[in-house]
């Protein structure tokens, strides 16, 4: 496994963070990744990355779980098992479709929400007892870390680093 030197940049401030990654970014430095203990406003836009499309995906998901509940419905209470309920009887799906809307809603909710959440973490690539790949335990609680791969002037790097409001900077191997 081969491994590069990065530069780990720490803060102790989420507005700090935001506009160090405005600078460093202005200076034409690229970012490998900035770890968070929560989701701080405006850093995907700071940092320049795409809009997702997990919402288009969710769409999409919904759409089939409102599929799957009218086929279901219309295989159960139409085709295989049709009951003469209350007097109303079972003669075709859209006939009686106001009374199978709310197991289409909560279908179409059921399928949407699972599957976001299958994708979210197949996307993330985190699965069940994957190794963390946090570099600082203290980003879980109270600090901030930007990575950066090491460039030729190291040290020109550090001081804008530290210009920016860095509270640690360290220069390690990363595998």
């Amino acid at each position: 496994m081969s491994s590069h030197k990065v530069v780990y940049a720490m803060y102790d401030d989420d507005d700090v963070l935001l506009d160090a990654v405005k600078a460093v970014k202005d200076a034409n430095y690229h970012i490998e990744e900035v770890f968070t203990p929560f989701p701080v406003h405006g850093l995907d836009k700071a940092m320049g990355l795409a809009p997702t499309r997990l919402a288009i995906t969710s769409f999409l998901y919904g759409i089939v779980g409102l599929c799957v509940a009218t086929v279901m419905m219309n295989f159960m209470m139409i085709k295989d098992w049709a009951q003469n309920i209350g007097g109303k009887p079972s003669f075709t799906y859209i006939e009686n479709s106001p009374a199978f809307i709310p197991i289409t809603f909560e279908l179409t909710v059921f399928f949407a929400a699972h599957l976001m959440v299958l994708t979210f973490y197949m996307r993330s690539r985190i699965w069940p007892f994957k190794k963390a790949e946090n570099p600082d335990v203290r980003t879980t609680d109270d600090m901030f870390l930007m990575e950066l791969p090491v460039t030729d002037d190291v040290e020109a790097l550090q001081a804008l680093l530290k210009e920016t409001g860095a509270v640690e900077i360290n220069l390690t191997e990363k595998k």
